[in-house]
């Protein structure tokens, strides 16, 4: 992918603060401080497009960047927090469920779990709800230059079986800091663009699945 233009378009704070469009979106959903925001950076060339706080929990919005022209990516807030009160967090996952479950513009999500670590309870809920939802997701294990080439399958492995993934071999390794798979998940995002508008969310409405206790 050949990105040509990347701008800031939105920080929503709440749902009719979404952005008016057709434009296809990818959203970019996990931990606090799993990497999001480094992520999109990486991918589109920017240094601090994104904002890249050090402080887990910070970012209390969704985040709309425009790509080319054609479509937006989208930075959801992180889940996880612990020093979050249970109140904010109930309300960061009202505004994620209803942008996962009610937006038409959404054709898939990047999961990023931390590859250093075993997937959490909370991202297992996250793959699960966006299953019950019917938002097609890709898992991307993220921090890959802090493990070991010789380590990556087995990482693989533990993330598919414990998030109830069919295969292992889908998931995809990356690295804001060398690169690491930057074109593979070009790739895979490109693939999720294609996807009809209306095919996210085909289980429409809301589902009981959902992060416990946390947002998402």
């Amino acid at each position: 992918m050949q990105v040509e233009s990347a701008e800031f378009l939105v920080s929503a704070g709440r749902p009719d603060q979404f952005p008016w469009g057709a434009w296809p979106e990818v959203a970019f959903a996990g931990r606090s401080n799993v990497g999001k925001s480094s992520m999109i950076n990486r991918l589109l060339g920017r240094r601090q497009l994104a904002h890249v706080s050090a402080t887990p929990g910070r970012t209390r919005t969704i985040n709309f960047y425009r790509v080319n022209d054609a479509f937006l990516f989208v930075d959801l807030p992180g889940y996880g927090y612990a020093k979050v009160s249970r109140a904010v967090q109930e309300a960061w996952w009202r505004l994620v469920e209803t942008y996962l479950t009610q937006r038409p513009q959404l054709r898939g999500v990047i999961h990023i779990v931390d590859a250093r670590h075993p997937p959490t309870p909370l991202d297992r809920d996250l793959e699960a709800f966006l299953a019950a939802v019917g938002v097609p997701s890709l898992v991307v294990l993220t921090k890959a230059d802090k493990v070991g080439r010789g380590d990556q399958g087995a990482v693989q492995r533990r993330a598919a079986e414990t998030l109830s993934l069919p295969s292992a071999d889908a998931l995809l390794f990356f690295s804001a800091e060398t690169g690491e798979g930057v074109v593979a998940l070009w790739r895979a995002i490109e693939e999720q663009l294609r996807t009809p508008a209306g095919v996210a969310g085909r289980a429409g409405g809301r589902s009981s699945r959902r992060p416990r206790g946390q947002s998402a």
